[in-house]
């Protein structure tokens, strides 16, 4: 995630620039040829499996076998009846899953909120002339790519020194949308464009750590189900933007503020952030079996 928050820094600082020289055409031409020769990269370092990688060392691949024996040993303790129908009604049947739902349409919430408005709030507010100031867009994203990487290394350390994964993904969770609604506070209340900004900068680092939340706890709960649930967490994720950005406009048109809106995205990630440390875990869910709740899992070393 962090290349993808970097690569959008980028861009937002390259876009001015590739426009002065090659018109507004410019961005899309050249963005459009680097992702042609970026798949020739791809396609020359990805491989079926780990063992066909020719760019994996000796001790990762043994690593990567080793565990992946150990999994099936504990999958195929119990044998179970393949499944070609996800079971959705157990899915959505568990509030685990309702938490990693409620967390992905809140993220998406807020970021499609401030992705779309906060240009138009600052010309609108601060009087900021955004063409002149790339600055803006692309500050953000470079600190969301740093705080990102850091929020995945500290979650790693956690874990590693023996914080359970629940508490660790709550913990990253909480900061992931607590953070962020604490500076949209503070945005709102802001005076001039230097303080707004650096509120709004300071919301897009402390949002990556959701990245070490919710997002990876999707693989956590249900390994076998993990794309499922990604889908339906991401549709609920597109809904709530949607949502969020029309919404935007007509509670500004209705109320007459926008920093008013922007309490309102502050309160709705306070209730998600308690939502998600009420119900979530970072334990495996057993969707298979209809009167189980959770299954053991094997400590990580």
């Amino acid at each position: 995630m962090a290349g993808f928050m970097l690569g959008c820094a980028i861009g937002l600082t390259l876009s001015p620039i590739l426009m002065s020289q090659g018109g507004i055409f410019g961005p899309f031409v050249i963005f459009g040829l680097s992702g042609f020769l970026w798949v020739l990269v791809w396609l020359s370092a990805t491989s079926s499996t780990p063992d066909q990688s020719p760019q994996i060392s000796k001790y990762e691949l043994e690593y990567i076998l080793n565990r992946r024996q150990k999994s099936f040993s504990v999958e195929t303790a119990k044998p179970k009846k393949v499944k070609v129908i996800p079971p959705f009604r157990r899915l959505l049947s568990k509030l685990p899953t309702w938490s990693l739902i409620i967390a992905n349409a809140m993220h998406s919430w807020g970021f499609f909120i401030v992705l779309s408005w906060m240009p138009i709030y600052f010309s609108s507010v601060y009087r900021v002339d955004l063409r002149h100031a790339a600055w803006f867009s692309a500050v953000p994203w470079a600190l969301m790519a740093v705080m990102g990487y850091f929020a995945g290394l500290w979650s790693d350390m956690m874990i590693q020194s023996g914080t359970s994964v629940t508490l660790t993904r709550k913990i990253m969770q909480c900061i992931g949308f607590v953070g962020p609604g604490l500076c949209l506070i503070g945005l709102a209340t802001a005076k001039n464009p230097a303080i707004g900004s650096a509120w709004l900068t300071l919301a897009f680092g402390l949002k990556s750590f959701s990245h070490s939340g919710f997002l990876v706890n999707l693989q956590e709960i249900a390994p076998r189900y993990s794309g499922v649930l990604h889908g339906i967490s991401n549709t609920a994720g597109t809904l709530a933007a949607i949502i969020g950005t029309v919404g935007a406009g007509f509670f500004v048109e209705l109320v007459g503020s926008f920093p008013g809106f922007l309490l309102l995205t502050s309160l709705l990630y306070f209730l998600a952030a308690i939502f998600y440390c009420l119900f979530a875990t970072g334990e495996r869910v057993n969707f298979d079996d209809p009167a189980g709740c959770y299954e053991v899992r094997v400590p990580r070393r």
